[in-house]
């Protein structure tokens, strides 16, 4: 079955990890064109070179953006290229965010900033920009996935910078939910649990953490990049044309498992 059929996709931080994973599983189910933001440093910019070449074998059109997400007018280079290629955005899933993980009673402020700038102001300027274009385009619409984490509900103790940037990703979906549904604009949120990416490989290789974080979820495994970019394709997708404003959380068991 084809969810997203002929829709063009949008995924900022796509060269790797959950990002990566979406954009296959978007053309898996019929996407006809992404839009396909990465950092642009020499390790992405070789990453999104074979997602591209793997998308396209698909058949789907693609077209890469580089820039720091931080930057509010990275946004506007994501939307206008976009939109230039494909004339309008029909899904957003804002995935770009960083996880340096510190002790919170030496942790730099720099490390503060970079972290809320990347996850958070990141996340409010690409849905802005993408929210504008869905609001004028013809017809007028779209879904918005704001992927947040579990990180979210609970606390971290390396994370006091990083938790409340998801917390404020969670909330900016529910309030974007009531402030685009005028305009035929779905916004939700996706938590995922422990997923091994990238973000937390230096963390995971610590073997009893990461046998702890295994025994604490119910299904008994850490949760892989194509375990969220189901949910997410199924919150694009028409499957969930009266859903807005929730949140997903996916995590494997995590968060109920209190014994």
């Amino acid at each position: 079955m084809a969810l997203v059929a002929n829709k063009v996709i949008c995924i900022t931080g796509s060269s790797r990890g959950i990002g990566r994973a979406c954009a296959l599983d978007f053309v898996k189910h019929g996407a006809s064109a992404l839009i396909l933001h990465y950092l642009g440093d020499s390790e992405t910019e070789q990453e999104i070179q074979t997602l591209r070449d793997e998308v396209e074998r698909e058949g789907a059109q693609v077209v890469t953006v580089a820039g720091d997400i931080a930057d509010a007018a990275t946004s506007i280079k994501i939307v206008e290229a976009g939109t230039k290629a494909f004339g309008r955005i029909d899904v957003l899933v804002s995935n770009a965010g960083i996880c340096p993980f510190a002790e919170f009673l030496t942790m730099p402020h720099a490390t503060w900033e970079r972290t809320r700038q990347v996850n958070l102001d990141g996340s409010f300027y690409i849905v802005q920009a993408v929210a504008n274009q869905m609001k004028n385009q013809s017809p007028p619409g779209g879904s918005i996935i704001g992927i947040s984490s579990i990180s979210a509900l609970v606390g971290g103790e390396l994370q006091c910078h990083y938790t409340p940037t998801k917390a404020g990703i969670l909330s900016l979906m529910q309030s974007c939910a009531v402030a685009l549904g005028k305009h035929g604009i779905r916004a939700n949120a996706i938590l995922p649990g422990t997923i091994a990416t990238d973000i937390n490989k230096e963390d995971l290789a610590d073997e009893k953490k990461r046998e702890y974080t295994v025994n604490r979820t119910v299904l008994k495994r850490l949760g892989a990049p194509d375990d969220i970019s189901g949910p997410v394709v199924f919150l694009a997708s028409d499957l969930a044309k009266y859903v807005t404003g929730a949140s997903l959380l996916v995590d494997g068991g995590l968060f109920v498992n209190l014994q």
